[in-house]
């Protein structure tokens, strides 16, 4: 099992830097694609749905995302705040005032029409948001990238130091407050690396500012996380799939992208306006 997460581990690094680097807009958009078709295809194993119907929900989810690509003019290398923001904020939305009542509650998927929307809300804005900060600056989408991936490394490190209260036991047993308090830790420090990395000349208010804005992607980050391992629970599977030998499926690796990446779009579009 190591060796294969390693060697998986590997190949998608390779993979993506490639993408990042190397591709055009265009290419960019069909990697993208063909990421989110794979994640809706996920999303109906989730939701419990047979075979067709999942091949379709991913195709389907694959081809709005062009749509809404070419429609918008991103597809062209143009961002279009109006015509961009309406995804982005639909899924502000759903994270900041349903996921956690969602959690609390812990609601089931279902199969129908609200499994059937709810993939597009969750999926549909992180490809979005994917090409967005790409198109900006390719080392804008590592920079919010990365603070999920220092959430999630030192929320497992503090967690197994530390931990000692349990964050939600009947989620997820093995994350603790602890870990979270060492995620935002973690991601404080990260970001102040990056402002003395690159010489940032910021105002106090602008370090208060920026510092709050991490502290919010984080506990979202978190949720994101904590929403995916609901999901699979409930479903009764450890991983949304097995497309990544040691890393489980596309789901899997981007839960907490998928809560935090269209709020760091969506603020770059609107600071952009």
């Amino acid at each position: 099992m190591l060796k294969a997460r390693i060697l998986t581990a590997i190949v998608m690094l390779a993979v993506l830097s490639v993408a990042l680097t190397s591709f055009s807009t265009q290419a960019w958009i069909v990697f993208v694609t063909v990421i989110a078709a794979l994640a809706g295809w996920e999303w109906g194993g989730l939701a419990g749905w047979s075979s067709t119907p999942r091949i379709a929900y991913g195709a389907g989810l694959g081809a709005l995302l062009v749509l809404v690509s070419v429609i918008s003019d991103l597809w062209a290398g143009t961002l279009s705040a109006p015509a961009l923001l309406p995804f982005l904020l639909i899924s502000i939305v759903f994270w900041v005032a349903l996921a956690f009542p969602w959690l609390l509650r812990r609601w089931t998927l279902g199969r129908g029409l609200g499994a059937f929307v709810l993939g597009f809300v969750v999926v549909l804005p992180t490809a979005l948001a994917m090409i967005i900060l790409r198109e900006v600056n390719v080392a804008l989408l590592l920079a919010a990238m990365a603070v999920v991936w220092v959430a999630d490394i030192a929320a497992y490190f503090s967690g197994r130091a530390f931990g000692r209260r349990k964050l939600a036991p009947a989620i997820s047993p093995g994350k603790s407050w602890e870990g979270v308090y060492g995620a935002i830790v973690g991601v404080e420090l990260y970001g102040l690396a990056l402002v003395f990395a690159f010489d940032f000349e910021l105002s106090v208010g602008l370090i208060i500012l920026g510092a709050l804005a991490l502290v919010v992607l984080t506990a979202v980050s978190v949720v994101g996380d904590l929403f995916e391992s609901l999901l699979k629970r409930q479903a009764g599977i450890k991983d949304s799939s097995g497309l990544l030998p040691g890393h489980g499926g596309v789901l899997d690796r981007i839960d907490s992208l998928t809560s935090t990446l269209p709020m760091v779009a969506c603020a770059v579009l609107l600071l952009s306006v």
